[in-house]
């Protein structure tokens, strides 16, 4: 069944999709003939510009560049760290804390494929964690990384001891209110390129998050039996 990205947004600098899971942002090299993201938006509105990137199995909010000026001013917000991004996610387990900020540093771990794991000589990597609500054995959290490295709300969020529902990556043990990381890219901001003003788009929930949320008697979360990834020196 072919995914399709719905469109959020678009004016003649920018284009703005919701990418569903299981959606690739740009090619695979092993198979360059799958439609991703960015070949769904060139199909439909010819050349655009990649600024940033989802993972596969995360949805939410993917924004485009149109044309070579506005790619210039997103990609540089992106990289000073200018542009807020908000996820929401789904941990699992039921913290103390109502506001968290992590800062542990990251790197991709060795022997295992796309794994970041906790390192004192990793990159900086601080994420800002809010609880929205509260499930029995789950909190439904928004997480805000003020870094960009790869994976990291889910390895924080693994290495502090609440990995996110259906992360089987970062220790989660597998369930069956959902089968990726409970993860969605839901809000940006940034300075439009043209009009020098803030602009916030947001992506609604992604169907299998909606459903894992909406499930009556969701089974608390038992620490005691869990695999949680610890952070690794």
């Amino acid at each position: 069944m072919t995914l399709e990205p719905q469109l959020l947004y678009q004016d003649e600098d920018l284009i703005a999709l919701n990418k569903p899971p299981g959606l690739a942002t740009l090619v695979e090299g092993w198979n360059p003939e799958r439609e991703t993201a960015m070949s769904w938006a060139q199909a439909r509105f010819g050349k655009v510009y990649l600024v940033h990137r989802l993972d596969k199995v995360t949805s939410g909010l993917l924004l485009f560049a149109r044309t070579p000026e506005a790619h210039r001013s997103l990609s540089l917000q992106f990289e000073t760290r200018k542009v807020l991004k908000r996820y929401q996610a789904l941990l699992i387990g039921e913290p103390a804390w109502e506001t968290q900020t992590v800062a542990l540093p990251l790197r991709v771990g060795v022997g295992r494929r796309h794994r970041t794991i906790v390192a004192a000589q990793g990159k900086a990597a601080e994420t800002f964690f809010r609880v929205l609500a509260r499930l029995p054995g789950y909190t439904w959290v928004e997480a805000q990384p003020h870094t960009g490295r790869t994976h990291q709300i889910r390895a924080h969020a693994a290495a502090i001891g609440h990995p996110l529902l259906g992360d089987t990556l970062y220790g989660a043990p597998p369930s069956a209110l959902i089968q990726r990381p409970a993860l969605h890219a839901w809000s940006l901001t940034f300075i439009h390129p043209r009009w020098g003003k803030e602009q916030t788009l947001q992506a609604p929930l992604a169907a299998d998050i909606l459903q894992a949320l909406e499930t009556p008697g969701m089974v608390p979360y038992d620490p005691q039996s869990s695999h949680v990834a610890h952070s690794t020196p």
